[in-house]
């Protein structure tokens, strides 16, 4: 498994809005958790009726954008820009159009989508996301008093008995990790069992 690390994402959806030279620009940002989720937003938020509906999303290690007709590179690239230039993952930014009837060029059309969607999550509330651990407890029988009170406030997906004795999967906080595995060797004098089983990507 690899090295504990935060993440940045938003605390709830935000929206700015920005004129240039009579065009309006409306950003609109989201923390999301998948790609589905983020072009779920997309669809929810875009506007049928204006002249364009541009955005980009980052998702841990997968992102996307989109121009949606404007000069290539001029809309989707710029919102992504932002996204990563604050240090945000988990978000989707969809940045709204109104032709206002003065072309901005390609320059100005990358300060407007770029401005307006940085402008937007400077603005927004964010929240430190640690990652979470699927983890594993056994222990023989005779520790199930000491295991559940150990488990204690964690959520809990599932137990099993068997020959061996009881066990728990739960989910915590990786930074927790370590406190959990020393209580557990202590409390139990080494006969318990602690298997991390996957790291849990949600934002």
């Amino acid at each position: 498994m690899s090295g504990l690390h935060t993440r940045l994402t938003l605390e709830r959806p935000w929206s700015h809005e920005l004129e240039v030279k009579h065009s309006r620009f409306v950003a609109w940002a989201a923390p999301v958790a998948s790609p589905e989720e983020a072009l779920a937003y997309v669809q929810a938020v875009r506007d049928p009726q204006a002249t364009h509906n541009c955005w980009a999303y980052r998702v841990g290690p997968q992102y996307r954008f989109s121009d949606d007709g404007e000069p290539s590179g001029t809309a989707g690239r710029p919102i992504l820009s932002a996204i990563e230039g604050q240090g945000l993952e988990g978000v989707v930014v969809v940045v709204t159009r109104y032709f206002g009837g003065i072309k901005l060029g390609a320059g100005g059309l990358v300060r407007a989508y770029g401005g307006a969607a940085s402008e937007c999550l400077r603005q927004a509330p964010k929240r430190v996301v640690v990652p979470r651990i699927r983890c594993a407890l056994q222990a023989p029988f005779e520790f199930s008093n000491t295991l559940f009170h150990l488990l204690e406030g964690l959520p809990r997906e599932s137990e099993t008995y068997s020959q061996a004795g009881l066990s728990v999967v739960f989910t915590l906080d990786e930074n927790q990790l370590p406190l959990f595995q020393e209580r557990v060797r202590d409390q139990t004098r080494g006969r318990a069992l602690l298997r991390v089983l996957e790291r849990l990507e949600g934002y």
